[in-house]
């Protein structure tokens, strides 16, 4: 099955990711995260078969995530209103997330690629 590769194009860390994916011929469908951002439901699927927090969904160093003043509301919100958020806008989410429908990394960690894209 061909990868769903969430990214941004301005993204360090995205390059790398693609780069460490290319590098590999792994095949994967490459998606602008936010031209194209996954909608609640993809995200809520993503976020079960991670096993993480949804908290480590979102991009805590990103502008957006700043000027909306989530650092606060993230500790307090439900998993509801985490999920709507998130769906809102792109730019929330942490990058890249890479998922084959089942499994799903999020950000780039060479050790977390080995371990679960080879």
């Amino acid at each position: 099955m061909t990868l769903k590769f969430y990214w941004y194009p301005k993204c360090g860390t995205c390059r790398k990711a693609k780069k460490w994916l290319d590098e590999r011929d792994v095949s994967y469908q490459e998606i602008h995260i936010v031209e194209t951002p996954p909608n609640r439901e993809e995200i809520e699927e993503m976020y079960k078969n991670s096993g993480q927090e949804l908290k480590k969904f979102f991009n805590t160093s990103g502008q957006k995530y700043r000027s909306l003043g989530l650092k606060d509301r993230v500790k307090e919100a439900t998993e509801e209103e985490l999920l709507d958020l998130l769906a809102s806008d792109g730019m929330l989410i942490k990058r890249p997330i890479v998922t084959d429908g089942n499994k799903v990394t999020i950000g780039f960690k060479e050790e977390d690629f080995n371990n679960t894209w080879i």
